[in-house]
């Protein structure tokens, strides 16, 4: 018998109430005595499940409900409606043996002391999941090692750069072991060598502990490179539930021919729709029925140094989701 999701939602919604007024003294003094409000939907009935070791891609454009999901994943938003099971806990109990087991990492939340060490900080961690010190001490030397902190441990964290900030704030995160990891946006902000370092700490920490993974993120290289399955919602709906590569199919009918010729000014409309010319390199756009066709017709017709044939960036896949969505 399969063991049952460690993830389940179905029919979640977030509805806030916030209160409406036009501007101006008057509208303020009216305010007062006669309130008006509008509701605003921040997550509409999405149901998915997630299995146990899944590293899940959450996607979606600022403003879809990713970040609004995560809270009531973690327990801290109660949903408006629709049911939610995380470890098989409800998440906005906040029970202790629930919490111990999960973590939310927000690439644009500080959780770490500012004006004392790192190490102090973990310490205060420990403290707070009431962490026996022999165990504290080895996940602390494995996150250690495979982060590379090193010094950082005793500088404090008003000292560190973003990357070595976010290093450690995921350290801390990590320290009691958590089954399951909420990750919102956790590269934000960084440089391309660090965005790369932390997604090969996720993968590892995801091979190395079987944790399950829902990562929201802006970059795709990091999707990309974790996550075969991706979540895409838009305007708090879901839109797409499946593998990475699936999407790329359902919602992209063109590949991309790259084309180096061994000279410049060579017309190549003929054979798809030209997007970019960079002297005698050339970059068509071409329906996949007709993409073996094409590459013959080049390869027999121009003198080409190189061809390769790519898929279309994930950005514009999920760019052209949201595209269909609207329409």
């Amino acid at each position: 018998m399969s063991s049952p999701p460690l993830i389940s939602l179905e029919g979640l919604s977030k509805t806030y109430r916030v209160p409406i007024r036009e501007p101006g003294l008057g509208a303020a003094i009216k305010s007062v005595f006669n309130r008006q409000y509008r509701d605003i939907e921040a997550v509409k009935e999405i149901s998915f499940q997630v299995e146990a070791g899944e590293v899940v891609g959450f996607l979606g454009p600022n403003g879809a409900g990713k970040t609004t999901a995560l809270k009531m994943l973690s327990g801290l938003l109660n949903p408006s409606a629709g049911t939610v099971r995380v470890l098989d806990y409800e998440p906005f109990g906040r029970r202790g043996d629930f919490l111990r087991q999960i973590t939310l990492v927000m690439g644009n939340r500080n959780q770490l002391v500012w004006d004392i060490p790192v190490a102090d900080s973990f310490e205060r961690n420990r403290a707070i999941y009431r962490l026996p010190a022999a165990e504290y001490a080895q996940t602390l030397d494995g996150l250690t090692s495979m982060l590379d902190l090193g010094e950082l441990l005793d500088k404090p964290v008003r000292n560190l750069s973003l990357g070595e900030r976010m290093k450690c704030e995921i350290t801390a995160a990590l320290l009691h072991r958590p089954k399951i990891l909420f990750l919102d946006e956790p590269t934000l902000g960084l440089d391309v060598t660090m965005q790369r370092r932390i997604r090969e700490f996720i993968s590892e920490y995801n091979r190395r502990n079987g944790a399950t993974v829902l990562l929201t993120s802006h970059y795709m290289a990091d999707v990309e490179a974790l996550c075969e399955r991706v979540v895409v919602i838009h305007h708090g709906r879901l839109l797409f539930d499946g593998d990475l590569a699936k999407l790329v199919e359902r919602f992209s009918p063109h590949k991309k021919i790259v084309v180096e010729l061994d000279r410049e000014d060579v017309d190549l409309s003929s054979y798809g729709d030209v997007v970019d010319t960079e002297g005698a390199r050339v970059t068509l756009l071409v329906s996949k029925a007709e993409t073996p066709n094409a590459t013959g017709r080049i390869l027999a017709d121009l003198p080409v140094v190189d061809l390769t044939v790519e898929d279309p960036p994930i950005e514009e896949v999920i760019e052209q989701v949201f595209a269909q969505e609207a329409t």
